[in-house]
């Protein structure tokens, strides 16, 4: 009997040894598992904190978008109110040529394709300068 002690100590011996080995294995996947966390973990921190000044930067952006925008819209509205001339040099020099030969404010306005006003304040601004001359 006494080989069959040593046998079923043995057997013994070896089942303890293979849970010890097994609860080894299991505290170094462990181990293992919880240093993968901590730098996923880190990994997570630094994303956000690239996110939160990537963040920061569009809205800095945005906003110098928008004051573009704005200086954009108030020189646009500005030249928009500024009346353009209806007539160039050439236009007038034909509107005062067409009145020295007699033909009437409508008909030079019909012909250059202004408003009437505008021949006649351009007729009323001749004579004026001529009888200052």
């Amino acid at each position: 009997m006494t080989a069959l002690a040593v046998a079923a100590a043995a057997g013994l011996c070896g089942v303890v040894l293979a849970g010890a080995a097994a609860g080894l294995l299991a505290l170094l996947r462990v181990r293992s598992l919880a240093a993968a966390e901590q730098r996923a973990g880190l990994a997570r921190l630094d994303q956000e904190s690239a996110l939160a000044e990537l963040r920061k930067r569009v809205e800095a952006l945005a906003a110098r978008l928008e004051g573009i925008r704005e200086i954009r819209a108030v020189s646009h509205s500005t030249a928009a109110s500024v009346p353009k001339s209806g007539m160039n040099l050439s236009r007038r020099s034909q509107a005062l040529r067409l009145y020295r030969r007699g033909e009437p404010a409508a008909r030079i306005a019909a012909e250059l394709g202004v408003p009437v006003q505008e021949v006649e304040l351009l007729i009323k601004v001749h004579e004026i300068v001529l009888s200052t001359v």
